[in-house]
């Protein structure tokens, strides 16, 4: 979802919430992971990401689309567990980015607000995207209650 005609701060706090969203992921596994990257320009190629703890536990997609930059990972790999992961908002010049992006992509006027995706373990996970969005499912507890 584009934040052209929202607040000034819309994809900031997107970005915040996703974050915080993530942060109580630490405990889960990569069950998949998908690349579209069939399109020549880049930008129109996404990422998807399925996280998953167990059953009792909301499992969680993170989308990222409007891809700048994506490091390849090993390529089936199966279920992998996690050992940090991170959302990072990368905000447009002149503000500065965090030491750990400095670097990462090169900066221009052009360049919109970017969302940074870091999962380390035994599969890396390393994207940066104009687009983010955190999918957060029901876990099944709280399926199974009728509202």
């Amino acid at each position: 979802m584009a934040d052209e005609h929202g607040a000034s701060d819309a994809f900031k706090n997107r970005c915040t919430n996703a974050a915080r969203t993530l942060e109580s992921c630490g405990t889960y596994s990569i069950d998949r992971i998908s690349l579209d990257d069939s399109n020549e320009d880049h930008k129109d190629n996404t990422l998807d990401v399925w996280l998953r703890e167990g059953p009792w536990t909301p499992d969680v997609v993170v989308s990222l689309s409007n891809l700048h930059s994506v490091r390849p990972w090993a390529r089936g790999l199966g279920v992998s567990f996690i050992d940090g992961i991170s959302l990072i908002h990368l905000p447009k010049l002149p503000l500065p980015w965090p030491a750990e992006a400095v670097g990462r992509l090169d900066r221009s006027e052009d360049l919109p607000e970017l969302a940074w995706l870091r999962i380390a373990g035994p599969i890396e996970v390393d994207a940066v995207a104009s687009i983010v969005t955190v999918y957060v499912a029901q876990s099944d507890d709280a399926a199974s209650v009728v509202r």
